[in-house]
């Protein structure tokens, strides 16, 4: 009889304290720049009401940055605590058939570059213990809704901690369109011209109803604002009646997608309100990395960081620097600021120290383990949330790759400390040496003055941190490249966007004495760059951010599998079709490059009827890009078009 109401007893001291973890919803936002909210004063045209709710409710962060100017190391770091120099994603490849898990050195690179670039893995592996997987195990329920990118079965969200997954879509963005109809395969809109993330946020609502009685962790990934650019038209219409076309915020399709993040954003608000959970919440909102800056809509690019030099896919602070809001009730003052130093690695162990979670385990199953001690790169930021300094904190930046947008710079790792940051370019100096480039970001928040050469000592200071993490995270790190060749090399072109224009009439094939609108590119038509057939091989030079190569594919319908062999630097681009030719509105698949030899590329278009016209949009760069051939073939067409230059 004791013994049976001492475990009653036991058992409802556990449910009383079970029922006091607060829930935990972590929403990401796909490519949303620093200043496309209206948190920090910079824009006039974006408005995010919504974002603006969760500030009042919490703290909002000045300085905060991505583990990575690229999706998916970031969302890998924000899961498992740990840098993407230490788990090897590097790039958003994660949708590709390639299964890399371990990082390995680069073999080689075009004579023009001074490094060799590493070849990064394709998967977030299964061994690193996830927020998730914590959280679960802690009596968390767990659900992950929208983007994922870290890889498809059996690497999906269902094999790293989330009991649920919608729309369990393995690729880069929404499948098809943002409106419905959509092209997820078990995933259906209810209505004609449903917008994914009002779908989204309705389902999350549901679900939060659903775990009421027990605490929840609900990863709300977005698929906004990341491409295609597309949006309820009369949203669109609105804010095109809105534009100032001096400023440099001008396109009202994104204004359109930001509203619609918006929104998705006030429907979780307004079901944790109805739910009476808000008051139990932690809500972490922040973005995978900076604002889109070499893509373009509506005539201009998706988006401005200013007054941030760079964007997406750059070292510079336009590219990691991202906006921040943690809701933590009895934690972090309402409508509070922080000007703390904080990075996405800096999360997980935040969260399981706020909430009492002892995680289980090392991060990275081993035989060799031989502590409990879970790693993280990150580190717990609740000083902050409470108001106090992170003097001397340090987050790290890890991209080793050469992605050739505007503002590129060659392969680099950086460091954020109080008001300075270091950047070092991989052997890019004299003899193999590395080169560095010094900010002070309070006196320089452009990113304009260099101070490196003037401050020796802070360089030697900053570098040590550098390569103290890159030892630490035991980073596959770029190496010299040995077939550099000086004559090739164009150091004016770094760190510079390139001036964008009409393509110029290309220059003639030496063997052929063609150009782009002649027999040598066999119907195909090259935009935005110059193009020349020579020995059967396609040539692209003077390759802008709008470069594309165009055909009519009148022929070819319904799904359409395209391939080419191609040669070029590594970098994300997309494949697209026009089903009513010019002027109709595009369907989109992306890709991405791994640069540095030729690479068969395959491609599938999902399309339900013509292909009308195709275009194959080459990321800028400013090397040339060579093509051999181009294939399509459609399910609905009799015999594949193969293009041999």
């Amino acid at each position: 009889m004791f013994r049976s109401l001492f475990l009653l007893f036991a058992l409802s001291t556990s449910l009383s304290a079970f029922a006091a973890q607060p829930n935990v919803i972590v929403i990401l936002a796909d490519d949303l720049g620093w200043s496309d909210t209206s948190l920090y004063g910079t824009t006039t045209f974006y408005q995010t009401p919504n974002v603006e709710r969760l500030a009042k409710r919490g703290m909002t962060f000045t300085r905060a940055y991505s583990a990575s100017p690229l999706c998916s190391p970031t969302r890998s770091a924000l899961l498992t605590g740990l840098s993407p120099a230490r788990t090897g994603i590097t790039v958003p490849n994660c949708h590709e058939p390639r299964v890399v898990l371990q990082a390995t050195t680069g073999k080689k690179a075009p004579p023009d570059q001074k490094a060799i670039m590493p070849d990064p893995v394709t998967r977030l592996k299964t061994e690193y213990r996830t927020l998730a997987e914590t959280l679960k195990d802690a009596g968390y329920a767990t659900a992950h809704f929208g983007k994922w990118h870290l890889g498809p079965e059996p690497y999906s969200p269902l094999q790293q901690g989330f009991d649920f997954d919608l729309p369990h879509h393995p690729g880069p963005g929404p499948a098809g369109s943002f409106v419905a109809p959509w092209k997820f395969a078990n995933f259906k809109e209810k209505s004609p011209g449903e917008h994914i993330e009002d779908r989204m946020a309705a389902e999350a609502v549901t679900w939060m109803e659903q775990q009421k009685e027990k605490p929840f962790y609900l990863n709300y990934w977005m698929f906004s604002v990341h491409a295609p650019f597309d949006a309820k038209k009369a949203n669109i219409e609105t804010h095109r009646g809105r534009i100032d076309p001096k400023d440099a915020q001008r396109s009202p399709t994104y204004a359109a997608m930001i509203q619609s993040m918006d929104d998705a954003i006030g429907t979780l608000l307004d079901g944790l309100d109805r739910l009476k959970l808000a008051d139990n919440t932690i809500i972490i909102f922040t973005a995978d990395n900076g604002g889109n800056m070499y893509n373009e809509v509506d005539g201009t690019t998706p988006t401005s960081n200013r007054p941030l030099r760079g964007g997406k896919a750059t070292m510079f602070e336009g590219g990691t620097r991202v906006p921040c809001v943690v809701v933590w009730p009895g934690m972090a003052a309402p409508g509070s600021r922080s000007d703390a130093i904080i990075q996405s690695e800096d999360f997980y162990p935040t969260l399981i120290a706020g909430v009492g979670v002892q995680p289980l385990g090392d991060s990275e199953k081993s035989a060799e383990a031989s502590t409990p001690t879970q790693r993280f790169d990150g580190h717990s930021i609740l000083p902050a949330l409470k108001g106090d300094a992170l003097a001397g904190k340090a987050v790290f930046q890890y991209f080793p790759h050469n992605p050739g947008v505007p503002d590129w710079l060659p392969p680099a790792v950086s460091v954020h400390r109080d008001d300075w940051k270091l950047i070092r370019l991989f052997h890019g100096g004299e003899k193999g040496a590395h080169r560095h480039l010094l900010f002070n970001l309070r006196e320089d928040l452009g990113e304009k003055n260099n101070l490196a050469t003037q401050k020796p000592e802070l360089v030697a200071e900053l570098d040590a941190l550098i390569e103290g993490f890159l030892t630490d995270t035991k980073a596959v790190v770029p190496v010299p490249n040995p077939a550099f060749d000086p004559a090739k090399y164009r150091p004016e072109l770094e760190g510079k966007s390139q001036p964008k224009g009409k393509a110029k009439a290309p220059a003639k094939s030496a063997a052929k004495g063609k150009d782009d609108g002649d027999p040598a590119l066999q119907g195909w038509k090259a935009r935005d760059c110059q193009a020349a057939v020579k020995d059967g091989i396609l040539r692209l030079t003077h390759i802008g951010s709008a470069c594309f190569l165009g055909f009519s594919a009148g022929k070819h319908s319904g799904p359409t599998t395209a391939k080419f062999r191609i040669k070029a630097k590594a970098g994300s681009s997309h494949f697209d079709w026009l089903p009513g030719g010019v002027g109709s509105k595009e369907q989109r698949i992306d890709f991405t490059l791994q640069g540095g030899d030729w690479e068969k590329i395959t491609v599938e278009l999902p399309a339900e009827g013509p292909l009308g016209i195709v275009r194959l949009y080459l990321p800028m760069q400013d090397t040339p890009v060579e093509i051999d051939w181009i294939e399509l073939t459609s399910k609905n067409s009799s015999k594949p078009t193969r293009t041999g230059f």
